[in-house]
């Protein structure tokens, strides 16, 4: 009754899975998956346990929860909104839940590799259980980054003139972002003031750029920078919403490094200011070697005096 698990065989197994009308079986001897009709047609015994055995167990329920998980996981807020609102519909939950990730390639291609790299680990424990039965040792899995194989499908590029109007556009929406979030949390508009370094000190391409667009050549995000002496100066990291999550700004940050290198320029020292609703970023920036050096501080008067 023992046999190997090979690629061909996971493969077998996992499109079987997925087929919630057919009944499959697993041929032990021969290593490939039969449908129970194939079985009686070939006037073989399907009750044979020494030969046929079950597959994983997997219901529509499981892909549910996937896909629930999957949804909790995500970092990308806008696209967790709209999926999860996908996942409440009940009836056609699975086709909301496909239509919504259509409109989003890269989150889409993220959800398959997840979705495979979870199956895999299904059949892994299914196999391993056998393999304690059979009396020999369990076998691990093999780690998978699905970010990078998002991030596949950008492309990383210097920035020129010629992206200067859709770096300007993401520029704009950043900060339309920025104040709306201002109000929402601190009650009243953002002071002037606190945009005029931005929107003043904002242009492109400076003297160091890179852009990142989709495969389909959409302008996705971009890193701009500029040297004062031996300090380089991020001045905008920005990234549309519906890429965010996926590591894009962290790999524009990694090529400007890789930039800095190739280019050996005289570079001691650099530095980024991070919005606070975007303080989560924090951990990239200290996983990459940045450390804190200065924080703002705002209070509303009002609350200050009650």
């Amino acid at each position: 009754m023992q046999f190997d698990l090979d690629e061909a065989l996971i493969d077998q197994i996992l499109f079987a899975m997925e087929d919630q009308d057919g009944d499959f079986l697993l041929d032990t001897q021969e290593g490939i998956v039969h449908t129970l009709e194939e079985i009686e047609e070939a006037g073989e015994d399907s009750e044979n346990e020494d030969r046929y055995i079950p597959l994983p167990n997997w219901s529509s329920n499981d892909g549910f929860r996937l896909m629930e998980k999957f949804t909790a996981g995500l970092k990308n807020p806008p696209v967790k909104n709209e999926l999860t609102h996908a996942l409440d519909r009940g009836r056609g939950v699975f086709r909301a839940f496909k239509d919504t990730l259509s409109q989003y390639p890269e989150v889409e291609k993220l959800w398959y590799s997840f979705k495979e790299r979870e199956m895999r680990r299904t059949v892994l424990d299914w196999y391993n259980a056998l393999r304690e039965e059979w009396g020999l040792e369990r076998i691990g899995e093999e780690p998978e980054d699905t970010e990078d194989l998002v991030l596949e499908d950008f492309r990383f590029r210097p920035g020129t003139t010629e992206d200067t109007e859709a770096a300007k556009d993401l520029h704009r929406s950043c900060i339309a972002e920025l104040e709306t979030n201002f109000e929402r949390n601190q009650g009243g508009p953002i002071p002037a003031f606190l945009l005029s370094g931005s929107q003043q000190d904002w242009h492109f391409p400076a003297s160091m750029s890179l852009v990142a667009e989709t495969s389909r050549g959409d302008f996705a995000g971009y890193i701009s920078a500029h040297q004062y002496e031996n300090l380089l100066s991020i001045e905008a990291l920005e990234v549309y919403t519906e890429y965010r999550g996926l590591g894009l700004a962290e790999a524009l940050l990694t090529r400007l490094f890789e930039m800095v290198q190739q280019q050996k320029r005289d570079i001691r020292y650099l530095q980024i200011a991070l919005p606070a609703q975007f303080e989560g970023f924090s951990r990239v920036l200290h996983r990459t070697g940045f450390q804190v050096y200065e924080s703002r501080y705002l209070c509303r008067l009002n609350k200050a005096l009650e």
